[in-house]
């Protein structure tokens, strides 16, 4: 012990005389690591040492971490207990000693100091903190750190040492990860010790309306336990009672900007209490305040928020009736915070923020905290010359495997009545008829007929589903096909149909359907005679235009054998002769208006 008690005297970095004090107190067998029984007696020389140096310091007076400061040559020495904590943690930082030593000596001097020195050995803690959060000190002492700090917040007053108490949560948010599930409230236990204590009776003398007092304070029984308001119809109706009438009594009672001036938030931040006077004497007073009105309306949103919060099971969930009251509630409380001087709208801003993010810890913790720290992947090294492989999807592409994988996982996807549908006629064709009416005053440039894959999937949509408008395309264009019906009145008459080409129309399907009777009285025509009149049509192909006459009585088609010149020539005669007469009577009905300047060899077309 006096070898150490010598060590903290001298001159220099740790670093130049911690191991060699380790060898000369201990003997270790090894030079640089001390074995388990060598490191359990190092713990007990220097709990002793810290011991008799904390005594010595409340004996002489001194605050303890200031305790054996000297001046010598004009320069200030260090204080003896920092200095040998710099030197065990240093002996811990380079794995010479034990790695959770630094972290038992810590706990030992913050259980024998009193609130104003422990101030001033968290400050250390706090300076040495990237040290201390190293892995491989973490990892033998954050159990160790975690008791230290509850012991230590246990300890303080919430009403007195608030700011103390910020520091020790603050600390603790940046040693430990982000994900530990140490400082998690996995059940979401409420802390119902937290009472708010008020009067009971009425006080004498004094004109108060003590109901609305007993009203107002009564609320706080249920901001401390948000989850006690839905057990029963009986309790909800109680909160919704009494939380009207805190809010109309607000709004009966609005605050000006001299009221809000007078009171300004930023003056009060000085003298930050946790929690707010109770007494019936000041109700009148803190009614005035903007800040105690705020802090109420916003623990009424923290409430909503937590009855709202996504996660819960459905028996949990609140009502119909109550999300009606929830959300008629929760509009009122915006509106006052909107009202409430200064910056009200900025306020409310900044809290409806918070209690949005607030969302995405509810999820995660729903999930179960998976940790937020992801590993980082060690890119291999590719070799000059070697050919990279391709990923494999296994549908084909990286977009078809990503769109089979949400399937996978939204069972609901394929029967969603919301996904993607083929659109009846009258749906696809409403853009194209709406870009028609002149009354709208669409330009050309921006109509849908431009859009040469719209037209092209209208046709194909069309000669599907209607023929009759399909086969408008013809005469009046892609504007043709629209269904009549969505047409404007004044656009309809210009593609609907006349009433003599309908008649035309149905005189050509009738002449189309004789044309086309069953061949049933003809014979099979050998292959020869065929290849025979096939040679003969194909000579004079622009000669003969129309169709054979299949009726005439003076072709021989059943005819067997080779037939010579002279016959060949004899039917030649008589198919040109035949050919005469539909000639003649096509151009009689032609003139006659009967077909309409169609032929019969092209309606059999």
């Amino acid at each position: 012990m006096d070898i150490f008690r010598n060590a903290l005297f001298q001159s220099g970095p740790p670093e130049t005389f911690a191991i060699q004090t380790v060898q000369e107190a201990i003997k270790p067998q090894r030079q640089t690591k001390l074995m388990q029984d060598e490191n359990q007696l190092l713990e007990n020389i220097l709990r002793t040492l810290l011991q008799e140096l904390v005594s010595s310091a409340v004996q002489s007076g001194e605050q303890i971490m200031q305790y054996g400061q000297s001046i010598q040559d004009g320069e200030a020495s260090q204080c003896q207990i920092p200095r040998l904590l710099d030197i065990v943690l240093y002996l811990c930082e380079k794995e010479h000693v034990e790695g959770g030593m630094i972290f038992q000596l810590l706990e030992d001097l913050t259980e024998m100091s009193t609130i104003r020195n422990c101030k001033d050995v968290f400050a250390y803690i706090e300076s040495k903190q990237d040290i201390l959060g190293k892995q491989e000190l973490f990892a033998r002492g954050k159990l160790v750190m975690l008791r230290t700090c509850n012991q230590l917040l246990r300890r303080l007053s919430k009403a007195n040492d608030v700011v103390f108490c910020g520091r020790i949560l603050m600390f603790l948010a940046h040693f430990f990860p982000l994900s530990e599930r140490s400082a998690v409230n996995i059940k979401g236990v409420f802390n119902t010790s937290n009472e708010t204590k008020y009067e009971k009776d009425a006080p004498d003398g004094i004109s108060i309306d003590f109901s609305f007092y007993k009203t107002f304070w009564s609320l706080q029984e249920h901001f401390c336990n948000p989850a006690s308001v839905t057990l029963s119809p009986a309790k909800w109706q109680k909160f919704t009672s009494s939380l009207m009438v805190v809010l109309n009594t607000f709004e009966a009672q609005p605050l000006s900007d001299e009221e809000g001036n007078a009171n300004n938030l930023e003056e009060e931040a000085a003298t930050f209490s946790i929690k707010y006077l109770t007494s019936s004497k000041l109700m009148a007073l803190e009614l005035k305040d903007p800040s105690f009105r705020r802090h109420v309306l916003v623990q009424c949103l923290i409430l909503f928020d937590y009855l709202k919060a996504p996660g819960k099971t459905d028996k949990d969930l609140p009502s119909e009736a109550m999300k009606e009251d929830i959300k008629s509630c929760e509009e009122r409380v915006k509106k006052l915070l909107e009202l409430t001087p200064l910056k009200g709208k900025d306020f409310l801003r900044s809290i409806e923020h918070i209690l949005e993010r607030e969302k995405n810890w509810v999820w995660w913790k729903r999930d179960g905290c998976p940790p937020f720290e992801k590993q980082v992947l060690e890119k291999k090294a590719v070799q000059d010359g070697a050919r990279k492989r391709k990923p494999r999807w296994r549908l084909g592409n990286k977009e078809l495997s990503q769109l089979w994988k949400c399937a996978d996982q939204n069972p609901n996807a394929l029967t969603d009545p919301q996904r993607v549908r083929t659109p009846t006629l009258a749906e696809y064709w409403k853009p194209l008829a709406e870009d028609m009416d002149e009354s709208a005053g669409i330009e050309a440039e921006y109509h849908h007929k431009n859009n040469k894959v719209y037209c092209w999937k209208g046709l194909r949509f069309s000669a599907r589903q209607d023929l009759d408008g399909f086969s408008r395309f013809t005469e009046y264009g892609i504007e043709g096909v629209v269904p009549l019906d969505l047409l404007p009145p004044d656009a309809r008459s210009k593609y609907q149909a006349k009433p003599s080409d309908r008649a035309k129309r149905t005189k050509k399907e009738e002449s189309k359907g004789v044309a086309h009777q069953p061949e049933e009285n003809q014979a099979a025509t050998p292959a020869s005679e065929i290849d025979g009149e096939g040679s003969r049509t194909d000579l004079e192909p622009s000669a003969t235009p129309m169709h054979i006459d299949v009726t005439n009585p003076s072709i021989n088609l059943s005819q067997g054998g080779s037939s010579t010149p002279e016959e060949n020539q004899k039917q030649s005669s008589d198919i040109e002769a035949g050919q005469l007469e539909p000639d003649v009577e096509v151009e009689g009905e032609a003139e006659a208006g009967i077909i309409d300047g169609e032929t019969d060899a092209e309606v059999d077309l």
